[in-house]
Formats: structure tokens, C-alpha cells, sequence
């Protein structure tokens, strides 16, 4: 039996614990909805911070504040999956997604365990806390990449490793914490799936989005059709559906996966979840009717949740700091003026005061009637702006 809902409707406030980029395409969004928007950043200068209509600067597990939080807001989300998990169980039923479904996506030993029990396939891997569980690991998953359970994210805390003495050395390196030592495979390419999930257990979802990373950080995501096999979309949707509805998930959730082997007949293996909007469906804001940051709303704001539709083929490049840096030591702004020439790009700056090598700054999106012309204007702009070609 499904849950009736009871929408809040625009004029409500909204809240998000987090103030980074993501916070801050959502508070856009929001406010766009008509919606008022509350930040709980410690950061005086963060990017969400700046543009809603408060900002609470305090840590994210002060008491008071987060109980004036949940008086002001009707509805409170999280831009970050390592927002203190016992921070949304204060907020609790006004958050979403819950506590305990973030709590799974912080910790790689529970989301590994999770896929299993969702009959998700994932790489062969083994959980290491313990001398004795190290002791124990299967010549079979080396080479491999050693993973830390918590805090992980954009490559780090992550070390590859092909002998068993690679195994320990890096386990000592990484100060025997709790990790997660996976099997490298053979790729072929990586997807993402975005789908959003309403507490009457509805279920929407992006475009299947093929991805392309540099150093373990998201360079380009291109969406197309045809762009991602019929057989392996459908089996990366549904994949991603049933872990969403294994945590009885409100929220948009971001499914990673790995194509093995083959691109036209591989198959699938989970990575990892992100329970929130993600790098990956930024493509949305240009090339779709409903973008990721709008079914945000919509799911905590309980508002009914309609298939978006793509009406163009997109190509989304990663405009990190580096780009501020091609002329020398000293930044300098980027060719903006060029790129902007082009046919179909749509530049997405993230507010953020200091550019640093490595730091997310941006986004370009390229829109376009094909995917031919999608690629031809990214790979134009990326000439430009520095950006390797893919």
C-alpha cells in the first residue's frame, strides 16, 4: 500500500545540510519553485551560503542550531553523502533521504553488502579491519584497488596494489583503517544511472549517462541514445531501482557502474552509490525538461514526480581549477568569451572565490540536435579551454 502524500507546497522553506555547489543548483532550483531556502554550512564563503535566503553557519551537529533548522524548514535534504549521519536522525521525519539509507552509502562495507542483498552484481572484493581478515585475503583479488570504508571520494583514499606485500604496505599507509580491497577488472567504459524516489514509493529516472574520469575525479559524461547499449541501460535502471528501493530510499540517488569486457555486450557491475545529486546528471539543467535539482525538490518536498524527458543530445565537461592555471603559476580567468561562441554551450560557475588545481570551479554543458554536433562543440570548447581530448 502506497503512502499518501502530502505535499509542501511553494512559499514553504526548504533546507539542505551542506553548502557547496550541489546546495546550490538545488537552492536555485528551489527558489525558481517558489520556495524559501535555508543553508546549514559552517563555511561564511560557501557557494550555497551566498545565494540563500539564510545561511547557518554552525557545525553540522550543533543542537541548537539544528533544532532551529527543523523549526524553520518543512523539509530538510543533503547535498554531501559525509554529512554526519546522526545530523539527518535529529531531522528525522523531515529529512530525506533517511539517515539510516546515508549511513550505507558513508560506509563502502555496508554498501557492498547492501548490492549483494539487492542481487545487484558487484567486483569480488573483501572487507579488511582486521590483521587476521588481512591475513585471509584471496590471492584471486590482486591485483586489486584497496579502498578506505569512510571518507572516500574523487580517488581518494584509494591505493591499487598487485602483490600481497603491495596489499600491506598500503593497508599500513592508510593506518589500518576499515577498507574495502576490490578486484580490478577489465573496463570497457562507465555509466551512471540518477533516479528519484518519493515516499509513496514512486520511481523516476534520468537518461542513462556513459562517463569518462581523470584521475579517479568526473571529466565528461555524455547522454545520447544509442550512447549506452538498450540491454545494458535497461539492466543499469532496474539495478538502480532496486538499490533504491532495497533502502527505502527518498531522494535522488546516484547509482555508479563498471561495463566489463565489451561495450556493446559487457556487463554490469555496481561501484558505488551517492545519496544525492551527482556530477553526473548536471547535463539535466540543458537537455532535459526535468533536471536533477527540480526531482530534489520534488521528492522532499513530496510533489508528484514525472519522467523527465531529454530533447537533446548533451555532453557535460568538468571545468576544475586546473583550467585557471594554463598560463602560468598565477590564475587567470579561462576564455569564457570564446567558449560561449560556441552553438549550444551553457557555462555553470559554482561561485567560488579561489580557484585550486584539482577543485571543482564548474561545468560546461553542450546541448545539440545530435550527438555528432554535441561532440563536435565539446571537443571545440575543451580545445579552448585546455581540457584533454576524449
Amino acid at each position: 500500500m502506497k503512502t499518501a502524500l502530502k505535499p509542501v507546497l511553494p512559499g514553504a522553506t526548504l533546507g539542505v545540510l551542506g553548502g557547496g555547489q550541489l546546495a546550490r543548483m538545488w537552492a536555485h532550483e528551489a527558489q525558481r519553485m517558489g520556495y524559501q531556502t535555508v543553508v546549514l554550512d559552517p563555511d561564511a564563503n560557501s557557494p550555497a551560503g551566498w545565494i540563500s535566503h539564510h545561511h547557518l553557519q554552525k557545525d553540522y551537529l550543533d543542537a541548537q542550531t539544528l533544532a532551529q533548522l527543523a523549526q524553520q524548514c518543512q523539509a530538510v535534504t543533503t547535498e554531501f553523502e559525509n554529512v554526519p549521519a546522526d545530523a539527518l536522525e535529529r531531522l528525522s521525519p523531515k529529512a530525506s533521504p533517511a539517515a539510516q539509507a546515508v549511513a550505507v552509502a558513508q560506509d563502502r562495507a555496508r554498501e557492498k553488502a547492501h548490492f549483494v542483498a539487492c542481487g545487484v552484481p558487484v567486483a569480488p572484493h573483501a572487507v579488511i579491519q582486521t590483521p587476521e581478515q588481512l591475513a585471509q585475503v584471496s590471492s584471486d583479488l590482486l591485483p586489486g584497488i584497496l579502498k578506505t570504508a569512510r571518507m572516500g571520494y574523487d580517488g581518494k583514499g584509494q591505493v591499487r596494489v598487485r602483490t600481497r606485500e603491495e596489499l600491506i604496505q598500503a593497508w599500513d599507509a592508510l593506518k589500518r583503517t576499515a577498507c574495502v580491497l576490490e578486484k580490478m577488472l577489465p573496463l570497457a567504459a562507465e555509466c551512471s544511472v540518477i533516479v528519484a524516489r518519493g515516499r509513496d514509493g514512486a520511481m523516476v529516472h534520468l537518461p542513462v549517462q556513459r562517463n569518462l574520469h581523470r584521475d579517479g575525479i568526473l571529466a565528461v559524461t555524455e547522454v545520447s541514445a544509442g550512447n549506452i547499449s538498450p540491454v545494458l541501460a535497461t539492466q543499469a535502471v532496474q539495478a538502480a531501482q532496486a538499490v533504491a528501493q532495497g533502502l527505502d530510499y527518498v531522494g535522488v540517488l546516484c547509482v555508479e557502474f563498471f561495463i566489463l569486457h565489451d561495450e556493446r555486450n559487457g556487463e554490469l557491475v555496481v561501484n558505488e552509490i551517492a545519496p544525492r545529486p551527482h556530477n553526473s546528471g548536471h547535463y539535466s539543467q540543458d537537455a532535459c525538461d526535468v533536471s536533477q535539482f527540480e526531482l530534489q525538490v520534488r521528492c522532499m518536498a513530496d510533489l508528484p514526480l514525472t519522467q523527465p524527458r531529454q530533447h537533446s543530445a548533451a555532453i557535460m565537461l568538468n571545468l576544475l581549477g586546473d583550467l585557471w592555471f594554463t598560463q602560468g603559476e598565477q590564475p587567470s580567468e579561462p576564455a569564457w568569451s570564446q567558449v560561449l561562441a560556441l552553438p549550444g554551450v551553457h557555462l555553470h560557475l559554482y561561485g567560488k572565490t579561489q580557484a585550486r588545481v584539482g577543485r571543482k570551479m564548474g561545468h560546461l554543458n553542450i546541448t545539440a540536435p545530435t550527438p555528432e554536433q554535441a561532440r563536435e562543440t565539446a571537443l571545440k570548447a575543451a580545445a579552448i579551454l585546455g581540457i584533454a581530448p576524449f
